[in-house]
């Protein structure tokens, strides 16, 4: 909206919108920005919203940082506190358990399982710190009573599978911590199965990887496929009971960056039923321009409609009922009209703007995301009952 940011309209009373629109012409290009803006506003605060995937765990780690306070992104590099995703509007987040793929050994994996626990340990803190502001969501259904209470709803996310090593016990050990996801790998190979930025040791899923999958759905973790390579999607998708998600991932189609996702991946993780949650981290989003060679000149960020390009394509090749909205925030994400969670609002109105309806943007908010994990928690329910017939 020009050069007014669409998150400066969820503080301003109706009083002081009719003067803008009134008296300072020159912020708008007529009274149809006004009411796009309105509708966007109405919109945007009545759905439920939720980013799939960020890094603020990392943050949280480091001291003296604290996630009630309102915190710079341009001065503090940080995108997420309590007061800016009240701004934003963003009612419900994912805390990814992060942990950067490293050597695969006992040793090593005993080191990364306390590291998985401090992450885990930390976001539990925050929450129990600030029941006030924020509270732990296993269900969807926690999203929505932690929205009517005026709350933040905290879900857990882990990304990279290398956080259970080699023990499938570790899997319940999580999900009993608060997981609802894991993305199965990270930048490299692991021992669950191939990255998408990696070179072919598994040739998609291992024979250990199709354990993990299968034990997730028992227990109830949604499949996340973001990073992992196409061979390890398609076998995730052969394989698992249940829909799957792409916790942050753009279309391939649009920027042709390894970490995305082809149409054929698109249509194919529809077809089962699951969602992709659209990144907007710059260089997945928009292709950095190439310069000359030895020239460094700092690439500009893609921008909101840049980003809802992407999700446009989705829609197109996926369905409306199979896209959704996952930052990286904290740990690459932002780009120009959506730098940090205070912005998130432009993107509806970006989507507005384009015509979708409250439907339609109601379920790429979160919509779409909670239905899968609905059906993920319905899964392993069915499979809990079996084993009590069974017994």
């Amino acid at each position: 909206m020009n050069r007014l940011h669409f998150k400066t309209w969820f503080n301003l009373g109706p009083g002081l919108l009719l003067f803008l629109s009134l008296f300072c012409p020159c912020r708008f290009a007529g009274g149809q920005d006004l009411k796009l803006a309105r509708k966007a506003e109405k919109i945007h605060r009545a759905v439920l919203t939720i980013d799939s995937h960020t890094d603020t765990p990392l943050k949280l780690m480091q001291k003296g940082f604290n996630i009630t306070l309102r915190h710079d992104p341009k001065m503090e590099n940080s995108k997420i506190d309590f007061p800016r995703m009240k701004e934003g509007g963003l009612d419900g987040i994912f805390f990814a358990v992060f942990i950067s793929q490293g050597p695969r050994n006992t040793e090593t994996y005993e080191n990364v399982r306390k590291k998985a626990i401090a992450l885990f340990d930390t976001i539990h803190d925050v929450v129990t710190r600030f029941p006030d502001q924020a509270g732990l969501a296993l269900t969807p259904r926690d999203a929505v009573r932690l929205k009517h209470q005026g709350k933040r709803a905290v879900f857990i996310g882990i990304e990279n599978g290398y956080a259970i090593g080699k023990d499938l016990s570790l899997i319940s050990t999580y999900y009993l911590r608060g997981a609802r996801y894991i993305t199965l790998c990270h930048t490299k190979n692991n021992d669950i199965c191939d990255s998408s930025t990696d070179t072919v040791e598994n040739n998609g899923l291992s024979p250990f990887g199709y354990e993990v999958v299968r034990e997730m759905n028992e227990l109830g973790l949604m499949v996340d496929v973001s990073h992992i390579s196409d061979k390890a999607v398609m076998d995730v998708l052969s394989y698992a009971k249940t829909p799957v998600i792409a916790s942050h991932s753009c279309a391939k189609a649009l920027c042709n960056n390894r970490r995305n996702l082809s149409d054929e991946l698109l249509k194919a993780i529809a077809d089962k039923g699951g969602v992709i949650q659209m990144c907007i981290l710059s260089n997945y989003v928009k292709a950095p321009e190439k310069k000359p060679s030895g020239e460094k000149v700092s690439q500009p960020l893609a921008t909101v409609s840049d980003v809802v390009d992407h999700i446009d394509h989705m829609v197109k090749i996926a369905g409306i009922d199979h896209v959704g909205i996952g930052t990286d925030f904290d740990g690459g994400g932002g780009v120009t009209g959506c730098f940090d969670v205070s912005e998130m609002g432009n993107i509806t109105l970006e989507l507005v703007k384009r015509g979708y309806s409250r439907k339609g943007i109601r379920k790429i908010w979160g919509g779409n995301l909670m239905r899968v994990m609905n059906q993920t928690e319905k899964v392993a329910r069915a499979y809990k009952t079996s084993c009590h017939c069974n017994q």
